[in-house]
């Protein structure tokens, strides 16, 4: 785990502020705010912090470097944490520069280049089971790029190769009928 998470973990698990949980009590759970139609930033609060989590923050330059991607797989939205209501009040004027900067994004129509199922790697196991089974290579070929990734993450995620082998056995019979991981 990244050291910046450990502080904010560590930190929201000692102490909030009864002001930011009061806040988001009251407010739309998820307020987002848009322009032209298109979703530029998400207000959002979990049990040890709340955020401003912006849509395209891989787009932003960042420059006070308070952006997080909450995991490796987010690829485009980028969040500014926040535990006590006293950072929110002293960062005021960042946030809105911040935030004018990721409508500025939006205005100028600039997308995230998102990864494609091609730039995913395919564990070694189901590679050999696709490779002997061309069936289940049709199936996997024909699933949504989406449905397609949905698996490899889950197929790659666990470090032994048992473990793998064991959900790719598990999945084989959704894959062969067209079925996503949560289908």
């Amino acid at each position: 785990m990244a050291k910046g998470k450990q502080t904010v973990a560590a930190a929201s698990a000692s102490r909030t502020d009864p002001q930011v949980d009061a806040f988001m009590g009251r407010a739309d759970p998820q307020p987002c705010y848009s322009l032209d139609d298109k979703n530029v930033v998400l207000m959002h609060g979990f049990k040890g912090y709340c955020a401003l989590l912006f849509m395209k923050g891989a787009l932003l330059k960042d420059a006070k470097g308070l952006l997080i991607q909450q995991t490796a797989n987010v690829q485009s939205a980028r969040q500014i944490r926040f535990t006590q209501l006293r950072e929110i009040v002293g960062m005021e004027s960042v946030l809105k520069a911040y935030i004018r900067e990721a409508m500025d994004v939006e205005k100028a129509g600039l997308k995230v280049q998102l990864k494609t199922t091609a730039d995913y790697p395919v564990p070694e196991e189901f590679q050999r089971r696709l490779d002997k089974a061309p069936a289940l290579k049709k199936a996997f070929g024909a699933l949504t790029p989406g449905r397609q990734r949905g698996y490899l993450h889950y197929f790659a995620a666990p470090k032994q190769s048992k473990t793998r082998d064991a959900r790719i056995e598990a999945c084989v019979p959704r894959i062969l009928d067209g079925k996503g991981m949560d289908d």
